[in-house]
């Protein structure tokens, strides 16, 4: 029952008015910043490691790991996998939509954030989309801005923040190390855990309150480290499926191809289905695409707003390369490691047979892949995971605390309590179902980025501006 409400809820937020208002904003960005994502892609990459010595707390590096620690998460394991379930491979085929449009979203939200940003008293640096809302489209807009706000901390709270991450987390450390749900701690409603998931729940609960504590520049330092290296690993992984597979490449975009336009249904004579199929599609895909990359969701943004620079083209630049690394490199990965294992009949007769489902499709379609050892693999997959998570967890926490920070106009010690509620929605998270979790998650996800978005389309004139001024005066990368 409580499922049902939540996906009728979910059907809502992200109807057609709202796919359309995401995919606009990002062709009306791609048109104000030139195409952007096309011409200064090699640019971008290359301003990464630039030092600059501007007015901020952070670097562009440590701001952009900070940023990618919040999206490189479940959603390029697990999301992937719910997104193909629910909506077939063409939900890849819209998630790659949704990520080339979106990089000139991710661009300007965050430029626009440098822009408008405030340095308080103390010196420490507050920005994002309520401050771009508030300043750039005028006071009498506030209302929006705090609504944004609002559905920001909700999203960290309830959704991307910590339940999805947590359950993510003790799912694959279950399916790593009792699998077949032997050992039973605990039953409540009806439902039993294993040792594997409190244990695991427990541990990721108390090393997220040990960071959490410490603040921006904690979170900012564990990111450094941990973002790159998981993130080559978990590539390596998928770049060993598709060069294993690489003759079954051509069949898999096939099927992607087919499934993101109706083609299958189509050609089977169910005209009926075929809108439907689109929809779903689209759907499944750009949710869990804007769920991954975080592009038009506004919590970019409020990561590279402390960054120390005077030039807000450059952070922007730096930061839409985190739409590329997360979904056009890392998703992709996940997702064309699922789709060839759908196109050989045996192992999408035991898809269906077993109904696979988020990390548990993952795990067996890249053990099927690689043809290797199947607990290899998955104790391999849980440690990505675990660490793609754990960090998303800290990311947003921090993009949540700052929300926070300005609906209550500096009152820091409402942000000490927010903190405690997090860590305590990081304890509870594992008993709640993956369709749930990943349910609220779009949800509050889809709340955010309608008021974000309509502020992008508003301020779209200021983004072609800035844009061009920049370039006229460095059209080379000093």
């Amino acid at each position: 029952m409580f499922d049902e409400i939540l996906t009728k809820i979910d059907d809502i937020v992200w109807g057609i008015p709202t796919i359309a208002l995401i995919l606009i904003t990002g062709i009306v960005l791609t048109i104000a910043a030139r195409g952007i994502q096309f011409t200064k892609l090699g640019r971008a990459f290359k301003g990464i490691f630039k030092k600059n010595n501007g007015e901020g707390e952070l670097s562009g590096f440590s701001a952009l790991c900070t940023a990618l620690s919040a999206t490189i998460g479940t959603g390029n394991i697990v999301g992937v996998a719910t997104a193909i379930a629910a909506g077939g491979p063409g939900a890849l085929f819209w998630m790659w939509v949704a990520a080339i449009l979106g990089t000139a979203t991710k661009y300007a939200e965050c430029m626009l954030a440098i822009k408008y940003r405030e340095v308080k008293p103390d010196g420490h640096v507050l920005g994002g989309p309520f401050y771009t809302i508030e300043k750039g489209m005028g006071p009498k807009w506030k209302w929006l801005a705090v609504l944004f706000a609002l559905f920001g901390v909700l999203a960290g709270l309830l959704g991307i923040g910590t339940m999805t991450q947590i359950n993510g987390i003790t799912s694959a450390v279950n399916m790593a190390f009792d699998p077949s749900g032997a050992n039973i701690a605990l039953t409540i409603g009806g439902n039993s855990y294993t040792y594997a998931t409190v244990i695991g729940g427990a541990v990721v609960t108390l090393c997220a309150a040990l960071v959490i504590i410490g603040g921006l520049k904690r979170i900012s330092k564990v990111a450094e480290k941990v973002v790159p290296a998981m993130a080559i690993v978990y590539v390596f992984l998928g770049l060993s499926v598709i060069i294993m597979n690489a003759t079954s490449i051509p069949a898999a975009f096939v099927l992607i191809f087919k499934s993101a336009f109706g083609w299958k249904a189509l050609a089977g004579g169910a005209t009926g289905w075929v809108l439907k199929q689109i929809t779903d599609s689209m759907q499944k895909g750009i949710a869990r695409g804007i769920f991954s990359n975080e592009a038009g969701l506004g919590s970019a943004p409020i990561a590279a707003a402390p960054v120390q620079t005077n030039e807000p083209v450059e952070q922007g630049l730096v930061n839409m390369t985190g739409t590329v690394i997360d979904t056009l490199i890392v998703c992709t990965m996940t997702g064309l490691a699922i789709v060839l294992a759908l196109t050989n009949p045996e192992f999408f007769a035991q898809y269906e047979a077993n109904g696979w489902k988020g990390v548990e499709l993952t795990a067996n379609a890249l053990s099927f892949n690689l043809g290797g050892d199947n607990i290899s693999v998955k104790f391999l997959l849980m440690l990505c995971l675990a660490f793609f998570a754990f960090t998303t967890i800290l990311g947003w926490d921090y993009y949540s605390e700052k929300c926070l920070e300005y609906i209550a106009d500096g009152k820091m010690g409402l942000v000490m309590v927010y903190r405690i509620l997090y860590i305590a929605a990081i304890a509870i998270g594992p008993y709640f179902t993956v369709n749930a979790v990943f349910t609220i998650a779009d949800i509050t996800n889809g709340l955010m980025a309608i008021p974000n978005c309509i502020a992008l389309l508003v301020l779209s004139g200021v983004v072609a501006k800035e844009t061009k001024s920049y370039f006229d005066r460095f059209p080379k990368l000093d």
